[in-house]
């Protein structure tokens, strides 16, 4: 119990501290922000600070850190090292950075963003990508509130019906004005997610659990190690390429730069709250990891929520904890969705104040999320959480050539090259290693990931010193 109290505090710790250093790195000012400047009545509103922190909160708090942190757990409390360092110096990095490019560039897409600072190659590539990962985690995030739903309703309300709901939720809120249904529905799911992790968390406390001091060996019953396995399991609670796809939606509606530490970098941190909470909840209630694993392996995901949840809190605690994590995917599917919509759009040149237009691309969008629900969930969150450990390492790059462009002090620029090539290997390693990639054994993969992290990162050293250089001249 210590240990994740520490935890705890790290975060605390990490947002007062390294989110300030973060903010004087990029140096807000007091321009006018995308929210006034292309106010469209759809997509750029201006909206409150605290509102657009539920948004963003919201947006990237879907199952990833409920659902992957269970996942990770299974390696033991090692996992809260990976959870609350990896939030703090990677993921928090990560979505403010993300965010505040993307409001200095009138709200671009981490596509465009990635043309900007990349090439147009990396732009087009990064557009296939981000779509393609949209459509996983808005599918991801249809079956398994689906799943939920139909455990708590009778027989004939079924996942395919709950399926369908969601679906149509989603047309929606991927269609409506950004204030007419997100707007109006977040700030009441945020407390739903308030008193979710707080009940989580009084179980643990006070039910007389017992949660595991840290260690550093993997504890996973199946021997998996925890290179890359881990890194990449426990995407969402600890970094995740996709809130970059969510930060510039919510970039379009903040206020003013100087709000940006509170709005992304606050939002990541507390959903690595989130992450603790049930990760730490899942080892306690099932007594060890091999338990934890064996009820993920026999009831699916959702089953073992749905157990923790009425395990610790009873029949109506349980179920109000199971509406938060409910709402915590769809509150992710509806932007995953409408994130996607906007990326198409950039591509498309669809004026998106048009109705008819937002149709056009909305439909086939949610369309296609409707086939892969069809898909087996286990496959979808493996390539799921590949795809977005992939994207955080290039959307981070993509912060390492902002800084390296914009920063007078180049050496600034390491803050975000370190998190970006500790990414690539994590992602270089896993697609080597995986049953679901090339499944080469660990004598090949690590040396391989090793070596092409580090040819990454002399092409950046490289990169600096030619800048650094051309700017003394």
């Amino acid at each position: 119990m210590i240990s994740l109290m520490i935890s705890f505090a790290v975060l605390i710790v990490g947002y007062l501290v390294y989110g300030r250093v973060m903010d004087r790195v990029f140096a807000p000012d007091g321009r006018k922000t995308p929210a006034y400047t292309k106010q469209d009545g759809v997509d750029f509103i201006p909206l409150p600070t605290w509102k657009a922190f539920l948004v963003q909160l919201l947006n990237i708090a879907g199952t990833g850190p409920i659902f992957g942190a269970l996942m990770g757990a299974c390696f033991g409390p090692v996992v809260f090292l990976w959870i609350i360092f990896g939030s703090v110096l990677a993921g928090g990095v990560h979505d403010y950075m993300s965010g505040m490019i993307s409001e200095r560039h009138d709200g671009a897409s981490i596509a465009e963003l990635s043309g900007i600072y990349l090439g147009k190659g990396a732009k087009w590539a990064m557009r296939v990508f981000s779509i393609l990962l949209l459509l996983l985690t808005g599918t991801v995030f249809v079956t398994s509130p689906a799943a939920l739903l139909a455990r708590l309703t009778p027989d004939a309300l079924n996942g395919t019906f709950w399926i369908v709901v969601i679906l149509i939720y989603y047309i929606l809120a991927t269609l409506l004005p950004i204030d007419k249904i997100i707007g109006k529905l977040y700030p009441v799911f945020g407390a739903v997610l308030i008193i979710m992790a707080a009940g989580i968390l009084g179980g643990v406390v006070f039910g007389g659990y017992t949660v595991p001091e840290i260690t550093l060996q993997s504890l996973h019953p199946e021997g998996l190690p925890v290179w890359p396995f881990m890194f990449v399991t426990v995407a969402c609670g600890a970094i995740s390429g996709f809130h970059a796809t969510q930060s510039p939606m919510v970039a379009k509606c903040i206020q003013s730069e100087k709000v940006g530490r509170k709005v992304f970098y606050g939002a990541m941190l507390s959903e690595s709250v989130i992450a603790l909470v049930w990760a730490a909840g899942g080892v306690a209630f099932y007594g060890a990891t091999g338990g934890l694993q064996n009820a993920l392996s026999e009831l699916g995901q959702s089953g073992a929520v749905y157990d923790i949840s009425t395990g610790m809190l009873g029949p109506v605690g349980g179920i109000l904890a199971i509406i938060g994590v409910i709402a915590c995917p769809i509150t992710s599917g509806d932007t995953a969705f409408r994130s996607a919509r906007l990326i198409l759009a950039e591509i498309t040149g669809l004026n998106q104040k048009q109705i008819r237009n937002r149709l056009i691309i909305t439909l086939p969008l949610l369309g296609a999320g409707a086939v892969l629900t069809q898909l087996d969930f286990n496959v979808l969150w493996r390539y799921f959480s590949w795809s977005n450990q992939t994207l955080a390492m290039v959307s981070l790059w993509v912060a390492t050539a902002y800084l390296l462009k914009t920063h007078e002090r180049k050496g600034m620029s390491l803050l975000t090259a370190l998190p970006a090539a500790f990414m690539t290997a994590v992602s270089t390693t896993y697609i080597l290693m995986a049953s679901e990639g090339f499944h080469l054994g660990a004598g090949v993969s690590y040396p391989i990931g090793a070596a092409f992290t580090a040819a990454v990162f002399a092409v950046y050293l490289f990169v600096s010193r030619k800048v650094s250089t051309q700017n003394q001249k």
